[in-house]
């Protein structure tokens, strides 16, 4: 039960996100009917604060003398990547948000995606329908790799 409550908080926890909490349930031996449910709710935890909290923070922080270049540099830098992603994507913005979020990379995730989703005004239900099944999709590409690379040195799996 433990390896569970553990796998859940590793899944709220930016950039490890499903990733790490899949590769850790894996490897424990978890059962993963009951392990991926708890790390998709783990990682989607945070994602409506973050949509709807992340840029008020960002903006409010911006002309703050310590940490004012900082949130500038942040808030430009997703507008301008917005802005690009909204020009390659077009209609298919929220396919994009989707890959992006689940393609198992560093610096890609739930947490990167509402972030970005939430600076470019994306709409919030749409935003997390694609967040959450780029956390499905990430999640289980990490969970049968992770299966397979243990099988294939002959633990577990």
């Amino acid at each position: 039960m433990i390896d569970y409550i553990i796998s859940f908080f590793i899944s709220m926890v930016p950039l490890v996100e499903i990733r790490g909490a899949a590769i850790y349930g894996v490897t424990k031996g978890l059962d993963i009917r009951i392990l991926y449910p708890i790390c998709i709710l783990g990682n989607m935890l945070p994602v409506p604060v973050i949509f709807f909290f992340a840029r008020k923070v960002l903006e409010w922080g911006k002309d703050k003398k310590v940490i004012g270049k900082f949130f500038t540099f942040c808030l430009d830098k997703g507008h301008k990547g917005g802005a690009k992603l909204q020009e390659k994507a077009g209609r298919g913005l929220y396919w994009a948000l989707f890959l992006f979020v689940g393609i198992p990379l560093p610096g890609t995730g739930a947490w990167t995606g509402t972030l970005a989703s939430s600076i470019l005004d994306m709409n919030f239900k749409k935003s997390v329908i694609a967040v959450m099944l780029g956390v499905v999709l990430a999640g289980t590409i990490m969970g049968l790799g992770t299966a397979g690379v243990l099988s294939i040195i002959g633990i577990g799996g």
